[in-house]
């Protein structure tokens, strides 16, 4: 997963985790880019043993609580396939400028690819107790409000905060912690 810092100890335990776009582009503010990621993430609780605590999607960059039997391959296979979907979707709907952008701004060590989607790494945090698991769940859910996106949380269809006010999500929440 490139050069990253953190490290990952317990593979199964819940992580807060950040993934941004590539210079921070923004992909995510068309449905069908948004789309890639949520059918990635389905795709990844059905073959992955991905549970998703929380999330929220944003214009480039996303964050979600989750766990899997391994992080780090989950998070590797969810970073390659939702890249190279949403350079399939760049390329056929011939969005040059942010191509441009992806291929300019791509990392020099990356010399197989034409394009680097995703900044390196995710940033993973272990969510150490019941306490911590609030304080993130809560920063995800508001992350469109302290941007001044929306007045409330539950107003920001591309998050988990409709699933925790008892309305229906995009994605499947695992809210035992």
């Amino acid at each position: 997963m490139g050069r990253s810092r953190y490290k990952i100890y317990e593979t199964t335990h819940p992580h807060f985790v950040t993934c941004t776009v590539l210079h921070w582009l923004p992909l995510f503010t068309r449905q069908e880019s948004v789309a890639i990621i949520i059918e990635c993430l389905k795709y990844l609780q059905e073959k992955d043993n991905l549970k998703l605590y929380a999330y929220v999607i944003l214009e480039n960059h996303l964050h979600m609580v989750l766990s899997s039997d391994d992080l780090h391959k989950t998070m590797q296979s969810f970073k390659q396939y939702t890249a190279k979907k949403l350079l399939e979707l760049l390329k056929k709907e011939n969005v040059t400028t942010i191509l441009d952008q992806l291929a300019f701004y791509k990392k020099a060590h990356h010399k197989e690819k034409s394009y680097q989607v995703w900044e390196e790494g995710y940033h993973p945090k272990l969510i150490q107790d019941e306490i911590m698991m609030k304080i993130k769940v809560d920063y995800i859910h508001n992350n469109p409000v302290k941007r001044g996106y929306v007045d409330e949380a539950v107003h920001w269809r591309y998050s988990s905060a409709r699933d925790y006010s008892g309305m229906v999500g995009l994605v499947d929440i695992e809210r035992l912690w």
